[in-house]
């Protein structure tokens, strides 16, 4: 269960003292400088992390706030580790396994999770645009991420909750966004992407058997041979979505079903 932390409360002050128009509770990206060697550089190497990996004694390894931009992590056994608020912009974690890590707020910019295992991860509010997510596992992970423009083809989700954190109002609406990801052939089965930024997503051929994207905003997205098997759209926006004219009765819960394209 997310708890709040001392990483996170400093980030909502920080937020919440800017002077004249407040930023968007997950566009974080005006209020830093991604130029500046926090966002650009590491601070420690791949045989730093190893050593505290193996100097952690059975307990997670504790790398939050830390700058391990453009590291090479891959292959490593990360499972449980704390990378809360820390900067990963283009580290590569191919093949590794971050079963049950927390990702929460970090900025992980073009970050390389091909092949990687994160089962039961939580990303909470994190900024992972563009990143590579290509094969990966997510199954039961807790995703309310920017992957706007993400590579996630025949990445697995299933169980995962995307779904809007209705908890934290106070701070606007944190949801999984997905806009303009590729999504091809990834697996959604029993997913939860209620109320989520689906703006563009491409679901070709991915399976979202018995998902719920209720209320999400889907307008532009490609559904052509998605598996729709109990999928719920209810109120869901499909404005100019691309779907199979074979499929239109599972969209007949959805909003704007007149403006979908029917191919």
């Amino acid at each position: 269960m997310f708890s709040y932390n001392r990483p996170i409360i400093a980030v909502a002050l920080a937020l919440a003292l800017l002077p004249s128009t407040p930023a968007l509770p997950q566009d974080m990206m005006n209020q830093v400088d991604l130029s500046s060697p926090k966002f650009t550089t590491a601070e420690v190497t791949r045989a730093d992390v190893e050593a505290a990996l193996q100097g952690a004694k059975g307990h997670p390894a504790d790398f939050s706030d830390k700058s391990l931009n453009g590291l090479d992590l891959s292959n490593l056994d990360l499972s449980g580790v704390d990378f809360r608020a820390a900067r990963l912009n283009k580290t590569n974690f191919s093949g590794s396994k971050l079963d049950g890590a927390t990702l929460d707020q970090v900025f992980a910019l073009q970050a390389d999770f091909s092949g990687a295992s994160l089962k039961n991860a939580h990303l909470f509010a994190s900024q992972m645009r563009g990143a590579n997510f290509d094969g990966a596992d997510l199954s039961g992970a807790r995703i309310t991420a920017d992957l706007s423009g993400a590579s996630m083809r025949k990445t697995k989700f299933k169980g995962a909750d995307l779904s809007a954190d209705m908890k934290n109002q106070s701070m606007g609406l944190i949801r999984a966004i997905l806009k303009s990801a590729d999504l091809t052939g990834a697996d959604f089965e029993e997913a939860n992407l209620a109320r989520d930024d689906l703006q563009f997503a491409k679901f070709t051929d991915s399976n979202l058997s018995r998902a719920s994207l209720s209320r999400a905003d889907a307008s532009g997205a490609d559904f052509r041979g998605a598996i729709l098997d109990h999928t719920n759209f209810s109120d869901t926006d499909i404005s100019s979505a691309r779907i199979d004219k074979a499929q239109e009765k599972a969209f007949a819960d959805a909003k704007n079903f007149a403006r979908a394209l029917k191919e």
